[in-house]
């Protein structure tokens, strides 16, 4: 018989409830939670404890519990889902706040558990504080975990949140952290380092999680990797101020939490009023690869998840900048549409005053002296060759060289008379202004509807600094994210069909948050595909492949300076939304004839992209990376082997391919575009070019010889079942 999915070892939790355990059971995910003592807590989140009696559930519960111990409080605070200081906890606590400066002590009491389902709700007051709160906890059909807590004033007077978080706990071996930094064009860079008792803080004070913030904060046992090794981790589904930490308390206790991060005076709630904190994901897996899953098939089974295959991309920045003409954006309409390109994105540079980065950002209408008969030439040709036509804002950013900054100064979001350090010649609109909102709402909704848009390249190229509403006023970068989710979902609930991509100086803000209301990301505005790799591979720990904009470079980028191979190129691009940024009018018969192979290759490969698993292989050797894609069916597979420096050794050792059904047949075979790139000098790969066929547990454990390859050249295998 299966198992149910939500066992509770008492009485149903439908009020008031005394004590109890809560066991939440979904997708391979065990939560059990325990409410029989004075804070409720979460005494396990991760592998399935399977079918457990309810006595069992008790005694679990208890065998967690802490003793009294010398020199401390005379019983012990443990960790609970609400935990304060006034409770006994001294760690990170779950709430701060005060009613000016007065009411610092906040202590709740369960008031209600209610489970439906695979969720759990649990309901706390204060009444010293006049304060309510709710734990909202849920598993899914993957096993991912989603959080939050919401506090509500029940009071006259004003209570102020300085700080809100939602914590899950991790085990006690878990002593490997790993996490995500990074800059403008290295973008969610891996570190590592031991997780020590205290605390290990990260924090985004950009209005944006910011080129520098961490996707993903996950610990785990020593060494953990790709495909081995236990590891949990969480995301904050937000796009402004945030914070994640990973802490480990002497009473033996270490877990990881994550809320947003409140300025001053920013977060008031009169009586009656409440703020939740942003959903808290967690994952966690038998490597990273695993925790990664969860994330994908939860994220692909929402409703407006992109269900038709992802239209291939050219977007047009690389190719022109800012030197629009007619003539030049439709010759390259036409090569593009000739290489099987399906999508055209016309990139900044066609409003009013727009010649360069220093003006016009904010005017959005058509500038007429680029442009005397609107885009109407450009985007009809787009349409009339089979593509769809999409086109680049920058909706919350504007320029003082505009004519709305000049006649709406107090829309600028700025916290004293002068305004804040500029950043592309750009400060930020107020979108928490009523009045610069409608503006521009109205002035996207009339170019949507004038022209043949089905794609908006939604950009945002700078930090929020010093983000206030005007001198003196209060911080705004929680209304002014609130605003922007709000714009975001009224232009596609009013345009049924839109598709927003989320870029942000390239990769600065991905977040679960914006990606519930987009439909991709711009991974990095580094093209280059060697930076690329380590990127891609972090993005997806928690971001769909499909979701991920991964472009053809041109040969010699301009980010890195680095001539790149096109097999190196198209390799790289190709587990993701594949696209082109690229001028590709200039391209010799035989280049067109190879960038059209991989735009064909990557036509077969995208349902695959949208629907597989990613596997990451965990290589001995620094010069070597190899990922795929494998079916949901272990049907079919395609992986890259990939070369960004000598080797260690030449012919290197063997690549494994896991993931496969272990005890199936695959034929295995090379399917990059123009064949293996290799010295002519060597001697024929045997196996590439026999029929080769080996068993999943074979290529999973043994693997195959790669090419001898030069740095900077890659390798598409492909596997089908025999």
């Amino acid at each position: 018989m299966p198992a149910p999915d939500t066992a509770v070892s008492s009485a149903p939790l439908t009020g008031a409830a005394a004590g109890g355990v809560v066991h939440l059971r979904r997708g391979g995910t065990s939560v059990v939670v325990d409410l029989a003592a004075d804070t409720p807590a979460i005494v396990h989140w991760g592998e399935d404890l399977g079918d457990a009696p309810a006595a069992t559930l008790t005694s679990l519960a208890v065998a967690a519990r802490l003793q009294r111990v010398s020199g401390g409080l005379d019983e012990t605070a443990r960790l609970g889902v609400l935990s304060t200081a006034a409770s006994g906890w001294l760690g990170t606590p779950a709430l701060e706040g005060h009613r000016d400066g007065q009411s610092v002590s906040a202590r709740f009491a369960l008031a209600g558990a209610h489970v439906t389902d695979h969720e759990l709700q649990l309901d706390f007051t204060d009444h010293e504080t006049e304060l309510t709160a709710r734990v909202e906890l849920s598993v899914g059909a993957a096993g991912l975990v989603r959080t939050r807590v919401v506090v509500r004033n029940e009071a006259d007077a004003p209570y102020t949140v300085q700080a809100l978080h939602a914590t899950l706990p991790l085990p006690w071996d878990a002593t490997e952290i790993f996490d995500t930094t990074g800059r403008h064009l290295r973008e969610r860079s891996g570190q590592r380092h031991a997780l020590t008792f205290g605390t290990h803080l990260r924090e985004s004070r950009r209005g944006r999680p910011g080129a520098d913030g961490t996707l993903l904060l996950a610990a785990g046992t020593p060494g953990f990797g790709f495909e081995r090794g236990r590891v949990h981790g969480i995301h904050l589904g937000w796009s402004g101020n945030q914070r994640a930490f990973a802490e480990r308390v002497p009473t033996g206790e270490s877990f990881l939490g994550a809320g947003e991060l409140y300025a001053p005076g920013e977060i008031r709630l009169g009586r009656g009023e409440q703020i939740a904190s942003p959903v808290l994901f967690g994952s966690w897996g038998e490597g990273l690869d695993d925790l990664a899953a969860r994330f994908h098939a939860e994220w692909r089974a929402r409703p407006q998840h992109p269900k038709r295959p992802r239209p291939i991309t050219l977007n047009t920045w690389e190719a022109v900048y800012f030197d629009h003409s007619l003539p030049k954006l439709t010759a390259l309409a036409d090569a593009a549409a000739a290489l099987g390109v399906e999508r055209y994105v016309l990139d900044d540079g066609w409003f009013r005053a727009r010649r360069d980065d220093t003006a016009g950002l904010g005017d959005w209408t058509v500038d007429a002296g680029v442009w005397p008969e609107g885009l109407h030439p450009i985007a009809d040709h787009v349409v009339d060759l089979g593509m769809e036509f999409g086109l680049w804002f920058e909706p919350e950013m504007v320029n003082p060289d505009s004519d709305l900054a000049r006649q709406h100064p107090d829309w600028l979001l700025r916290g004293r008379v002068d305004l804040p350090p500029s950043a592309r010649q750009q400060q930020v609109l107020n979108l928490a202004h009523p009045e610069a909102y409608a503006y521009i709402a109205g002035a996207i909704g009339a170019i949507l509807d004038e022209y043949p848009i089905s794609y908006i390249k939604w950009d945002h190229n700078r930090d929020l600094v010093d983000a206030a509403a005007g001198p003196g006023g209060a911080a705004l970068v929680h209304a002014h994210t609130l605003a922007v989710y709000r714009l975001i979902d009224e232009l596609k609930a009013t345009r049924p069909g839109l598709e927003i991509e989320s870029c942000a100086s390239g990769g600065a803000r991905v977040d679960l948050g914006m990606l519930d209301r987009t439909d991709r990301i711009w991974t990095s505005d580094c093209l280059d595909p060697v930076e690329r790799l380590e990127n891609q591979r972090h993005t997806a720990l928690v971001v769909p492949p499909e979701m991920m904009g991964m472009h053809l470079t041109t040969p010699h980028v301009h980010s890195t300076g680095r001539t790149v191979s096109l097999s190196m190129s198209g390799a790289v691009a190709l587990f993701g939304h594949f696209g082109i940024e690229w001028d590709v009018t200039n391209l010799s018969e035989a280049d067109a004839a190879a960038v059209a192979e991989w735009v064909a290759l990557a036509g077969r490969v995208r349902p695959l992209v949208a629907t597989g698993r990613v596997v990451n292989v965990d290589v001995a050797d620094p010069g070597l990376d190899v990922r795929g894609i494998v079916a949901a069916d272990a049907a079919s597979a395609f992986f890259t082997i990939a070369q960004t420096q000598t080797l260690i050794s030449s012919p290197t050792g063997r690549v494994r391919m896991p993931g496969l059904a272990p005890d199936r047949s695959y034929r295995v075979r090379i399917v990059t575009p123009g064949g293996i790139v290799q010295d002519p000098a060597q001697s024929p790969l045997g196996w590439a070019h026999h029929d080769t066929v080996l068993t999943g547990r074979q290529l999973a454990v043994v693997g195959v010889r790669p090419p001898v390859q030069n740095p900077q050249q890659a390798t598409v295998v492909e596997v089908t079942a025999a």
